[in-house]
């Protein structure tokens, strides 16, 4: 059940970065291949950032709900 949420959360997350990047390749137009690939790596690492976050909220729901 935790892990669905993870993976729920974690959707929303990629989709809302997806949206956003979509929105800075429609306002600059097309981007070179170092802006995409600084944008994967910022890409990257907040998605990193946010699965730790996530581990420590569903590891601390469960040691709340013991």
């Amino acid at each position: 059940m935790d892990g669905d949420r993870t993976a729920r959360a974690k959707a929303r997350i990629d989709a809302a970065l997806a949206r956003i990047e979509a929105g800075v390749r429609a306002s600059k137009g097309p981007a070179d291949g170092a802006d995409l690939a600084n944008l994967q790596r910022r890409h990257d690492r907040l998605c990193t950032v946010v699965q730790q976050s996530l581990d420590q909220l569903d590891l601390l729901i469960d040691n709340a709900e013991r």
